[in-house]
C-alpha cells in the first residue's frame, strides 16, 4: 500500500559528498533546497510531509516545511555571498 507522506530532509546531515571547494558544496546544498521547495510546491495542501530533525522524523504541514527550505536557500545565498566576498 503506498504511504500519502512525502520526506523532507535535513540539511545539517548533509547527503552529499563533501569537496575540497566549498563554493561548490554551498552551490549543491542550494540547488537541493531549491528542489525541495519547488517538489513541496507540487503537492496537494493536504499531503503530510515528514522533516528529520536529528534522528527522529516530525510530521510537519507543507506550509512550515516551505518555509523551512526557502529559510535554508537563503542561509546558502548568504553564506555563498560571503565566501565571494572573501
Amino acid at each position: 500500500m503506498a504511504s500519502s507522506s512525502a520526506r523532507v530532509s535535513n540539511p545539517t546531515t548533509p547527503s552529499l559528498p563533501v569537496t575540497e571547494n566549498p563554493r561548490i558544496d554551498l552551490l549543491k546544498e542550494m540547488r537541493g533546497h531549491e528542489v525541495a521547495v519547488t517538489e513541496l510546491n507540487n503537492l496537494p495542501p493536504s499531503r503530510a510531509v515528514y522533516q528529520k530533525n536529528g534522528n527522529i522524523f516530525f510530521r510537519k504541514n507543507i506550509k512550515s516545511a516551505i518555509a523551512f527550505e526557502q529559510k535554508q536557500v537563503d542561509l546558502a545565498k548568504a553564506r555563498l555571498q560571503n565566501l565571494n566576498a572573501a
